[in-house]
């Protein structure tokens, strides 16, 4: 499959995350209801990160957390059980800096070998931005609420406290990049 419509990313997601995970799904629409106003920084790539927005939790389905993390988790599913596009694949299993998170799990090597990052560095900014910018409950917020409503709901020393504080920094930088270059856009 090498270009995934956006009804069938929906089905997906809503299949694997509505009935377990309600929350997560709200979340899940938010973003992808983001994603859908990036088109004009993003052109012909604005399909692949609604795909990207609305499968980029899917690992979080208590049937697929096989690793328990779930970016690696979501992208072996999307990859082995639906063939998908290397590229929809590489964003869900790198979203919002999973690598940095990886890392505190001992994953990194495993996700770096089955999942390279996109070289795409306005496609990987704009998916942090519909992410980060998003409640769990599908609501728009700023980064620096997201990042806070993380440390609060995992706590500091949790493994994705410790990843969300690394990463903070860059999280901005990406959001900061993506508003600046939304604000540059003929209205």
């Amino acid at each position: 499959m090498s270009e995934e419509p956006t009804s069938w990313a929906r089905t997906v997601a809503r299949n694997e995350l509505a009935e377990p995970l309600p929350r997560r799904w709200a979340h899940t629409q938010g973003v992808a209801e983001r994603a859908g106003r990036l088109e004009g920084i993003l052109g012909q790539q604005a399909g692949l990160l609604v795909r990207a927005a609305l499968l980029h939790d899917v690992g979080y389905a208590p049937r697929l957390a096989a690793t328990g993390f779930h970016p690696l988790d979501g992208a072996r599913f999307l990859r082995d059980a639906h063939g998908a596009d290397d590229q929809l694949t590489r964003l869900v299993a790198n979203h919002s800096f999973a690598l940095l998170e990886a890392e505190k799990r001992g994953l990194r090597e495993v996700l770096e070998a089955e999942f390279p990052l996109v070289e795409d560095q306005r496609l990987v900014d704009a998916l942090v931005w519909c992410d980060m910018t998003t409640t769990p409950d599908g609501l728009p917020t700023t980064a620096e609420a997201r990042v806070a409503e993380i440390l609060g709901r995992y706590g500091a020393e949790s493994v994705v406290g410790r990843f969300i504080r690394r990463a903070s920094s860059e999280i901005f930088a990406a959001v900061a990049r993506v508003e600046a270059a939304v604000a540059v856009q003929p209205r």
